[in-house]
């Protein structure tokens, strides 16, 4: 029932121009993006620590990009490493099918917690309009009525946005950053989809509990729109607590993570393409001489 109900809600949400499609680093890793563990082997590789440490002294790729900035006094280095190593080429992204569907789907506003451009270029690739938003100067000049993809956590082009170390994350806290502002603002009036993400993420889960709790403060929660977070396999706690923040869990279909996705993402286009199918009018109708009736196609008499 959740699943098609959101399918439902969705698809309204997009016709009429109130939808967030907010998108995570699962969607980058299904076109071959290095994981967060690749770039945690780069960091230490590079600042000649040891990979294999026990579990108790691990530390998070925000903990070791904080001591990389530390110690080279910058993270541009690491940056240009990112940008380089994290690129896909336009012809891979026109053969996925994850991102023909993003694209296609239409969605007004697209966020996202990643640094690479695989969105861009999709857009790109597929020949449809966008707008990319890193900061105010940006949000001044964007066209209006074309897509924007809000680059959430910074983008390579501006190396001074990215949210990549610990400070970076902290500083991000008091949700008040132009970006964050942007986000309550186009939140408060909008259906959102969040993919590619998982519950392990502390950041993602943070934004979730501060728009709950946004709404909660505003004594106004019953207006808030639908939240929804596709996820493969969530188990209870997950689901329960989400519940608790007003966001419903989309269990996905598929045998895998990314099948689960795409399956629900076809359906969604599949109901936004019905939806915005004309009404064939009277005279276009079929007609059936012997009765002087229209009549379906599949009605005919031969």
């Amino acid at each position: 029932m959740k699943y098609q109900e959101a399918v439902r809600s969705l698809t309204d949400a997009v016709a009429r121009r109130r939808a967030i499609l907010f998108v995570g680093a699962g969607v980058s890793m299904s076109v071959g993006l290095p994981s967060w563990e690749n770039l945690i082997e780069h960091m230490q590789s590079d600042l000649g620590m040891a990979r294999s440490v026990p579990e108790s002294h691990r530390s998070s790729y925000q903990q070791i990009a904080e001591f990389y900035r530390l110690k080279h006094g910058w993270i541009c280095p690491l940056v240009e490493w990112m940008n380089r190593e994290w690129r896909i080429d336009a012809d891979r992204l026109r053969n996925s099918d994850l991102h023909r569907l993003i694209v296609n789907v239409n969605f007004p506003l697209v966020y996202t917690t990643n640094y690479d451009a695989n969105l861009e270029t999709a857009y790109e690739a597929f020949g449809e309009p966008y707008v990319r938003i890193t900061g105010p100067a940006d949000l001044a000049a964007a066209t209006p009525g074309v897509t924007q993809i809000v680059k959430f956590h910074g983008d390579f082009s501006n190396p001074d946005t990215l949210v990549i170390t610990e400070s970076d994350y902290f500083d991000r806290l008091s949700f008040d950053a132009p970006m964050d502002i942007k986000f309550r603002g186009d939140a408060f009036a909008s259906t959102l989809l969040f993919i590619g993400y998982s519950m392990t993420d502390l950041n993602i889960r943070f934004l979730l509990h501060r728009l709950w709790k946004t709404w909660r403060v505003s004594g106004e929660e019953r207006a808030r729109p639908p939240l929804y977070i596709v996820m493969h396999e969530a188990n209870d706690v997950q689901k329960h607590v989400l519940d608790r923040w007003g966001v419903t869990v989309i269990e996905g279909k598929g045998r895998n993570a990314e099948e689960s996705l795409l399956l629900f993402l076809q359906e969604l286009k599949l109901a936004f393409a019905g939806q915005r199918a004309p009404c064939r009018s009277a005279e276009a109708l079929p007609f059936s001489r012997a009765s002087g009736q229209t009549k379906p196609v599949d009605t005919l008499d031969e």
